[in-house]
């Protein structure tokens, strides 16, 4: 930058080189300043680079048009029923994820989002094993985790991938698969609590002892 002498205040002429030095330091002066900011700008702005920020854990994913593939299980007609009641009730969107089709039993099936949450009625009956080593073929363990939710005794199973929410407490079974990648999983099976109340009867045959009361 040139640097600007000041005229003596006791003059009361301008001399013409003095004049022409500062137009031309303010000429030059503007221009760099800008740059300096412009450069400054750049370098406390994120650039794209050509690359898409990664989405974050709240991002939507997209939604297949596919139906999700789940089993429908002949029902009695008494089974049937309350599945429809169950299945009549439930949201056509689930926490934000939005219903999906599936490939059989919708009157007892149902899904949302992706990876799907899913639920099935008709299950079959979970029930308790006789001893802490174990009892008869597919029995509950006596020390698996039992969650009471708003009125109903589910069974959780964690798995690998996805955990398994089976109701222990009602006279015909309902089951709610949440994928691991979603947090708290109990939460998105006790959406489920509420419809099960108002459709499925209470039983207390063969309820574990850790939902009772």
């Amino acid at each position: 930058m040139v640097d600007v002498e000041t005229p003596p205040a006791k003059s009361k002429k301008t001399d013409p080189a003095t004049r022409g030095a500062a137009l031309w330091a303010t000429v030059i002066a503007v221009p760099v300043a800008v740059l300096v900011g412009l450069v400054a700008f750049w370098q406390i702005t994120p650039q794209d680079g050509g690359t898409a920020a990664a989405p974050s854990a709240s991002a939507p994913v997209a939604v297949p048009s596919t139906p999700v593939k789940l089993a429908a299980p002949e029902l009695d007609a008494r089974t049937t029923q309350v599945c429809l009641a169950v299945t009549s009730q439930l949201p056509t969107e689930l926490r934000g994820l939005p219903g999906r089709k599936v490939t059989a039993g919708p009157e007892q099936n149902a899904a949302w989002g992706e990876p799907p949450v899913t639920l099935q009625c008709g299950v079959t009956q979970p029930t308790m094993c006789e001893r802490v080593d174990g009892g008869h073929a597919g029995c509950v363990p006596l020390d698996a985790t039992m969650l009471a939710m708003d009125g109903v005794c589910w069974w959780a199973e964690d798995g690998p991938a996805i955990d398994v929410f089976t109701t222990m407490d009602r006279e015909v079974a309902v089951q709610v698969s949440v994928p691991g990648s979603y947090n708290q999983t109990g939460q998105w099976a006790n959406e489920f609590s509420e419809p099960v109340v108002k459709t499925v009867k209470s039983t207390t045959k063969g309820v574990p002892s850790g939902c009772k009361g």
